[in-house]
């Protein structure tokens, strides 16, 4: 049986791309935050694939979520960590019980609107810091 040979190949090309100024935004801010150059976040994209998009989050979350793009690492560290503490968990299952038993009010039924909406966002928040982190590399728990 012949022995099998291995070769290391370096070489490094050039190409020129066009893309579209608010990918190239987008690969601008990414690198900015992992503090990287642009070129190694797009030879990054290409080896792993793009960062997290936030496309198919809802609109109404989009700038929120787009934000955590221009985020340093530190940072999205503290919001994939984070505990909601700014929702009222008492009232928000007190309109819960009210709606599925039907003895909601109209005013009820947009204060639960406004507390889902506040719970979405800071799920979809820290879902997002820890796709960020694991894009950059980072080893971030599963919940």
């Amino acid at each position: 049986m012949a022995k099998a040979k291995s070769y290391i190949l370096q070489f490094m090309e050039t190409i020129t791309l066009d893309i579209p100024e608010t990918m190239f935004r987008r690969l601008e801010q990414t690198a900015v935050a992992a503090h990287w150059s642009v070129q190694e976040t797009v030879l990054h994209s290409i080896k792993i694939g793009s960062p997290p998009t936030w496309d198919d989050v809802p609109a109404i979350f989009q700038p929120e979520i787009a934000q955590l793009d221009r985020l340093g690492n530190e940072k999205l560290w503290h919001i994939a960590q984070s505990k909601n503490n700014q929702l009222n968990y008492e009232r928000y299952d007190e309109l819960l019980s009210k709606n599925q038993n039907g003895e909601i009010t109209a005013v009820e039924k947009l204060e639960l609107a406004k507390f889902r909406e506040k719970a979405d966002c800071f799920m979809l928040r820290k879902a997002h810091a820890a796709a960020l982190l694991r894009w950059r590399g980072h080893a971030v728990p599963q919940p």
